[in-house]
């Protein structure tokens, strides 16, 4: 795609199919800002609290989980924001269910070989021929302000090729949405993602992460592997607790884990 051509967003549509279960909600492109996420937040703080969705074509300063930084090429990337105020009894999990909704809206595979995979706690990996690379990823962040507790949940989805993402020590190259489906773009996909990542945050804040709990099992990429933990722990993974806990087999014991980094070790 062309640099100037200019992209041609479904908002109105996305509007239609939200805005009656989510009232009061706006949607919005930016052509370029530091971060989606980072943005939703300022307008929070300075007292805009509405439920928004917010596009950007280009960020300058995307931020993935533990402040890594995601780079991007315009037209390549889907990149976006949801914010609002949600007040649920348990946040555990959230990133997780976001990551059912997902993998659920793109996955154009039968029920029974599911060709996107989850990886604990907010990643978003294509599985093909054998091989499995990352694919996008999600950055939970909530802020209280004056009484008013509002989450921002970030996507970013790799669609096309691209030369650069998201920096981090792996050694698995990452991949994008083409490969599995070719007539893919970030219009289509932002469409056929949105709506229904709307609801699942919604049954989220009524339910929890429970009722996902086994559509998470369905693509866990770490269930029954070994991993490693960013403190040096080594063990095997066993699925997801019903609070979205990652559980780990290890020399001393089966361990619940809740934020540690994880990464699969080698084979």
């Amino acid at each position: 795609m062309s640099t100037v051509d200019p992209i041609r967003w479904p908002l109105e549509a996305i509007w239609q199919a939200v805005e009656p279960t989510l009232p009061g909600f706006t949607c919005e492109v930016l052509p370029t800002v530091d971060s989606t996420n980072t943005e939703l937040m300022r307008r929070f703080k300075a007292g805009q609290p509405e439920p928004t969705l917010l596009v950007a074509e280009q960020q300058s300063a995307g931020r993935g989980r533990l402040g890594r930084q995601w780079h991007s090429q315009r037209g390549d990337s889907l990149m976006f924001s949801l914010g609002l105020q949600l007040a649920p009894a348990d946040w555990s999990g959230l990133s997780l269910a976001v990551g059912v909704s997902l993998a659920e809206s793109l996955d154009a595979a039968s029920a029974v070989h599911h060709r996107i995979a989850l990886k604990w706690p907010n990643d978003l990996w294509l599985v093909q021929n054998k091989t499995e690379r990352k694919l996008g990823g999600i950055l939970v962040e909530t802020a209280t302000f004056e009484g008013q507790r509002y989450v921002v949940i970030g996507v970013g989805i790799n669609v096309h090729a691209f030369e650069l993402t998201l920096q981090e020590s792996t050694a698995i190259a990452p991949n994008c949405l083409q490969n599995l489906q070719p007539d893919a773009d970030v219009t289509s996909t932002l469409l056929r993602v949105l709506p229904p990542l709307v609801q699942t945050v919604l049954a989220f804040a009524q339910f929890g992460f429970a009722p996902f709990q086994a559509r998470f099992a369905l693509r866990d990429v770490l269930a029954g592997r070994d991993v490693q933990l960013s403190d040096g722990t080594h063990g095997q993974a066993h699925g997801v607790t019903e609070t979205g806990a990652l559980l780990v087999h290890t020399s001393s014991g089966m361990k619940e884990i809740t934020s540690s980094e994880v990464s699969v070790r080698p084979c």
